[in-house]
């Protein structure tokens, strides 16, 4: 949103804000609902009872549509293979392992050139990554694609934990529905289209977390979904007040992993199960979490590789996840660098939930929030460090230096200097003989989309870019 026009929206009176949120929202679902969505839920509930080896052959025929119109169809491709040609090389582009490796940096330049010839963007959906760098992606779907998405969204997300898009919902996320400079509520707006509470998550101050809760008793919120610290921050709240009129049906989270603490302080304060999910706005892959806690992916997303140098490397292993679209062909990304790193399940794992779809292992985080050490390994997960036996509300680590780490941190009124020590300890036992810097705050700060990085890799780019080298 324009600055002048998020000023206006700013300066409407309360309800009015909810008049404009409301109609935004009718504008949302008509593209994303019409009279084939249940049949499209059908479809997508049908296919979860297929084999490994038939969503294999789904995927195999849909991937070949899919480079065989993106390097006849799509300019950014086919004038890449069409160069490859004019230097001799005729490699075939039915293969997927003769495409390049595709860098966000590269669509971000020249985001059209990814669209293909007989789309017009005029007629398109427009979407755009809120960047945790501040570098927003421009992304294009059809509304056929938007459709068949939001088919799968209700399929997968909604109705695996009893819930729809007709129940009355909340969500926390980044979007500024209120001024961050107001302190008094309300902190939200209600979009009638989409049945949907928008709770800000720029004002989750102690002071003001009551007035969360009420809103949701208020607006018969029947489940809730957000961004995994904004969430666990308010059932913290929720928890230390003694309030016990709190019962969603689940909590759904997303943008952020999820710690077995966190996972059990809303699990508590909410009186629901909560599940994961893992995505991103170019669709090329998409997970989420069954009752029976395992991550399965959606395969009419994407294909999912995971390579170290280059490479594929055996399952189960960590590495970089590079994804190919296969729902979006009309602005597909082929072999598309997330930025992510995480490891695939093993293929002959089943789940106990029934449903045959492959299994996404752990996420280990993204590329830049990762720790370094001296001798070039990268750690993630550091979730172990802030164990339930510490009193810390919330913590960032921020990597500064090969040997200084600063843990930025907002402590319970038990937290004691001994603490620090036991944190020291997690950290030299994972890294080695590193410094570790203690910052004490009121609330970690929330990035410009309203999102919480647990861990920041802050090293200088040449510090990374030789360590890159030296691990090659």
């Amino acid at each position: 949103m324009k600055d002048w026009v998020l000023n206006l929206y700013h300066a409407l009176p309360t309800p009015t804000r909810s008049v404009v949120a409301s109609l935004r929202g009718y504008y949302l679902r008509s593209w994303r609902y019409d009279r084939n969505t249940a049949q499209y839920i059908e479809q997508a509930l049908e296919r979860e009872q297929w084999s490994l080896d038939r969503w294999e052959t789904w995927q195999s025929e849909r991937l070949g549509f899919v480079l065989r119109r993106a390097a006849t169809r799509v300019p950014y491709y086919r004038e890449y293979w069409a160069q490859r040609r004019r230097g001799g090389d005729l490699a075939s582009w039915e293969y997927l392992e003769n495409w390049p490796i595709l860098e966000k940096n590269i669509v971000r330049s020249n985001p059209k050139a990814f669209v293909a010839d007989d789309c017009n963007t005029k007629n398109m959906f427009h979407e755009h990554t809120s960047g945790t760098t501040g570098k927003p992606l421009n992304l294009w779907w059809s509304r056929d694609t938007v459709r068949r998405w939001y088919a799968l969204v209700e399929a997968r997300c909604r109705m695996w934990n009893g819930v729809s898009r007709h129940d009355r919902w909340a969500i926390m996320g980044g979007q500024l529905i209120t001024p961050v400079t107001q302190r008094q509520p309300p902190f939200w707006v209600w979009n009638q289209a989409l049945n949907q509470l928008y709770m800000s998550s720029y004002h989750l101050a102690p002071d003001l977390m009551d007035a969360y809760v009420d809103a949701l008793i208020q607006y018969r919120v029947k489940y809730l979904h957000g961004y995994t610290s904004s969430l666990y921050e308010l059932a913290l709240a929720v928890i230390a007040s003694g309030r016990r009129d709190l019962n969603m049906a689940v909590v759904l989270t997303n943008a952020e992993p999820v710690y077995d603490y966190q996972r059990a302080a809303i699990s508590r304060a909410f009186n629901c199960p909560v599940r994961e999910s893992y995505g991103m706005a170019e669709i090329v892959a998409t997970a989420c979490e069954c009752e029976m806690g395992q991550m399965h992916l959606w395969p009419e997303v994407g294909r999912l590789e995971v390579l170290e140098d280059e490479r594929s490397i055996p399952v189960g292993e960590h590495g970089s996840l590079v994804c190919t679209g296969l729902l979006n062909a009309d602005m597909p990304l082929i072999r598309y660098r997330t930025g992510d790193r995480g490891a695939l399940s093993s293929r002959s794992e089943s789940c106990q939930c029934g449903r045959a779809m492959p299994l996404l292992g752990q996420i280990e985080g993204r590329e830049d929030d990762l720790l370094w050490t001296a001798d070039g390994r990268r750690i993630g997960r550091l979730d172990p460090l802030f164990k339930d036996d510490l009193p810390i509300q919330e913590a960032q680590i921020v990597q500064e230096a090969l040997d200084r780490v600063r843990v930025r941190y907002v402590p319970t009124s038990a937290f004691r200097p001994s603490h620090e020590h036991d944190i020291v300890q997690r950290l030299q036992a994972r890294m080695g003989r590193i410094n570790v810097v203690f910052e004490k705050l009121d609330a970690v700060p929330r990035e410009h989309n309203g999102k919480f990085r647990a861990v920041v890799n802050a090293l200088p780019t040449k510090t990374r870019e030789s360590l890159s080298l030296g691990a090659h």
